[in-house]
Formats: structure tokens, C-alpha cells, sequence
């Protein structure tokens, strides 16, 4: 993934707005990426637009520095930054092709922590299914190459608590309701069969 300074733009999706049915549908799809996805773009330039001091930075950098930024625009780098960047990694860690199991490295990680993929997949679909209202549920990893899974509110990211983020679900109903209503467990379930291990496992075991 290119790594975007201001003015930022909205990544084009990976693959056809129909490729990810039935399990994600069309519509739903276009929706979320050039609507939603777009307005974030949107409200992230315009909070940046006064501020040419932060517009060298990355979206990495500008998260990871939230707290050095000045005051005024603290909260709208948090809400549409961290709404950019968790969408970027959304799109990605989705693929026509899944592989419908982890590979590489991080399937060993995942076979270690949590016994088996099964046993991942609950435990990612409780913290999933736990998260009130609007948010994400995460793999991620430390520096020392540990993954647990962790749950955020809204669009903050792992990166405020230094931690590399592996593998994304997006939580907030816009990204599930028009197909699965208020049934967020088959929108998970459904989920796994079109998680791109592969990047998953370059996540993981990239620098």
C-alpha cells in the first residue's frame, strides 16, 4: 500500500464492487468505499488544510503523534484519519481468492496462541460480536511478534497503543447492514471465507 501524504485520496477497491458476493454485496459495497470511505478522505483534508506543518506526514505518523497535534484538530484526525487508514487496511485484508485458512508464518503464530484456526475464529467472532455500538476488531502483533485480539471504538486504531495491525473487520453497521440486518454473527461467519490470508501473513511478517 502506498503510503499517502496530503492532499489524501480514496484508494480505488482491489477487485469489482460485485466480486465479494454473496458474502459481501455489491451495493453495500459501493456505499461503504465511495461513500463513506470517501467522506473520510474528505473531512481528513479539510481538518489538515490550515496546518501545512503536518502535510509531510503520513496517516502512521499523524496517529501515532495524535496527542502532539494541536487540540483543534486532534479529534478530526482521530475520527476521519483513523476512518482513512482502517479502511485502507480493510479492503486489503479481502480477496475473491481466499485461501479460507491461514498461511505463512502467522498461521503458526495463530496455531500456537489459540490451539487451532477454529479456535481463532471464536475468539476473534466473541470480541467481534462484543464490541457496543460502532467499531473493529483486530489481529494484531507487538514487537516481539506476539498477535492477540484486541477491539476499538469508532475508527481509533492499534497504532496509539503500538501494536501492528494484521488483520481488520470492520464493526459499524454501515458495513454489513443492508445485506445481514441486525444479524452481525453471519456477517462475521461470512467474513472468513474472503479474508486474504495472504496479506495477512505479509502484515505479520513484514518490518
Amino acid at each position: 500500500m502506498k503510503k499517502q501524504t496530503y492532499p489524501f485520496t480514496l484508494i480505488p477497491l482491489p477487485y469489482d464492487y460485485e466480486a465479494l458476493e454473496p458474502y459481501i454485496d455489491k451495493e453495500t459495497m459501493y456505499y461503504h468505499h465511495d461513500k463513506h470511505h470517501q467522506a473520510y478522505v474528505n473531512n481528513l483534508n479539510k481538518a489538515l488544510a490550515d496546518h501545512p506543518e503536518y502535510h509531510s506526514m503520513t496517516l502512521p505518523e499523524l496517529l501515532k503523534s495524535l496527542s502532539s497535534l494541536p487540540k483543534e484538530i486532534q479529534t478530526a484526525i482521530r475520527n476521519n484519519g483513523g476512518g482513512v487508514y482502517n479502511h485502507n487496511l480493510f479492503w486489503a485484508a479481502m480477496t475473491p481468492q481466499a485461501s479460507n485458512k491461514p498461511v505463512g508464518r502467522l498461521a503458526a503464530a495463530i496455531d500456537d496462541k489459540y490451539g487451532s484456526y477454529n479456535d481463532f475464529k471464536a475468539a476473534y467472532k466473541k470480541a467481534a460480536l462484543g464490541r457496543f455500538g460502532s467499531g473493529w476488531t483486530w489481529l494484531v502483533s507487538d514487537k516481539t511478534g506476539n498477535i492477540s485480539i484486541i477491539s476499538t471504538a469508532n475508527q481509533d486504531t492499534p497504532l496509539e497503543a503500538n501494536l501492528k495491525p494484521i488483520l481488520p473487520l470492520d464493526v459499524w453497521e454501515h458495513a454489513y447492514y443492508l445485506k445481514y440486518q441486525n444479524r452481525r454473527g453471519d456477517y462475521i461467519d461470512n467474513w472468513f471465507n474472503i479474508v486474504d490470508w495472504q496479506q495477512a501473513d505479509i502484515l505479520y511478517t513484514e518490518n
